[in-house]
């Protein structure tokens, strides 16, 4: 109960929610971390100071001082959960920059190599049920769980292979309620196209973790599947982060093979390709006929235009380069702004003091209207 007010209610002058918000636990809960030095939790009911920290200016940053927030899913109330990678600690995010607001630690994480808390997605039947859907690395595997807050995370799928890289963490409910996972080749390529292997492919299964269709692969060929997004005409996008060349975006489809470690005969090509310099790509969303990308090391947010036959009606755009340096997951709200984690405490970034932060912004031009 005392976990539910704390969502629930935010204090005088606060985040009013605008929707339910009913967790509903369920077993003993995981271990609860508390919070470090370096990443304080603010205590409950505290209004957000205007006039505190580097970026309490920026109207942007919603909040700061995280440690490589990755998984993002929004509430119905508006606000937002993010999962930090490498702690496993989920907190909620305000739109109006009330301070965030510890939630509970997923016990069980293994940040070895690129690993950890990588996806989240809400249940389909968030409203009824209050569950969460994570893809997580143990010591052994890469899973896909589901848990109420302050609950016990259940295994949904398990097996899927787990290396120092490319760990994918791609997840997504599609429109029918299903799953789709997007999971990567762990660094070794040939499983990627191996079709008894859970590696490099989007899976696609019930909520209970069972195939859809003849099989859990959905497709085959990827390096890494870091993200899922789905377009208005339920057109399904991967992004892929390459390890040896151009990251792509990827329309996929049921049996599709998107050529990698080798292209054959039927391979599909990319809807777009971005150079790995430049790339990184960490987070797709949609709106309208523009697609969204993070790209971690181009340090930027790519905007792609696509012909109503889907494909790229030209080269990416891009916006927000080197002002809040690797970019990673990039999630549509109700109201058409983007929300945009950094990933700047990764080990590969150069963090700012009040690193690493999660932006809210309306992209360019605003969001588009027409459907894919």
């Amino acid at each position: 109960m005392m976990l539910a007010a704390v969502v629930a209610g935010c204090g005088s002058g606060g985040y009013e929610p605008a929707g339910p918000f009913r967790p509903r636990p369920e077993g003993p809960p995981p271990q609860v971390g508390p919070p470090s030095d370096s990443t304080p939790a603010p205590a409950p009911g505290d209004p957000a100071d205007p006039n505190s920290g580097e970026e309490a200016g920026d109207p942007n940053v919603v909040a700061s001082h995280l440690t490589v927030p990755t998984g993002l899913v929004i509430l119905p109330d508006g606000t937002a959960i993010v999962g930090e990678r490498e702690t496993g600690r989920l907190l909620q995010v305000f739109p109006d920059r009330s301070p965030a607001r510890e939630l509970m630690t997923v016990a069980g994480i293994d940040t070895a190599g690129d690993g950890g808390l990588l996806g989240l997605a809400l249940s389909p039947t968030y409203d009824e049920d209050g569950l969460l859907y994570a893809y997580l690395s143990t010591a052994t595997d890469n899973r896909v769980v589901r848990f109420p807050l302050g609950g016990t995370p259940n295994p949904v799928l398990t097996g899927i292979p787990r290396g120092e890289v490319h760990n994918g963490g791609g997840l997504l409910f599609g429109l029918d309620g299903t799953l789709y996972v997007g999971t990567g080749d762990t660094g070794n390529p040939a499983l990627a196209q191996d079709p008894a292997s859970l590696a490099g492919k989007v899976l696609h299964v019930d909520v209970f973790g069972q195939p859809v269709g003849e099989g859990t692969v959905h497709s085959r060929g990827h390096s890494d599947v870091t993200a899922l997004c789905l377009g208005g005409d339920e057109t399904l996008f991967a992004t892929d982060d390459s390890a040896t060349g151009a990251d792509e975006l990827n329309a996929v489809l049921p049996g599709s093979d998107h050529g990698w470690p080798a292209r054959g005969g039927d391979s599909v090509d990319a809807v777009v390709e971005v150079p790995a310099a430049e790339g990184g790509l960490g987070g797709c969303a949609v709106s309208g006929r523009t697609v969204y990308l993070g790209a971690l090391d181009g340090q930027r947010v790519y905007a792609v235009e696509l012909h109503s036959s889907g494909a790229a009606a030209g080269d990416p755009t891009a916006f927000l380069g080197d002002r809040y340096g690797r970019l990673r997951t990039v999630v549509l709200d109700a109201e058409g702004a983007l929300w945009i984690t950094t990933s700047n405490r990764d080990g590969i970034g150069t963090p700012a003091e009040d690193d690493d932060k999660v932006l809210r912004i309306l992209p360019p031009g605003g969001s588009a209207e027409s459907p894919l």
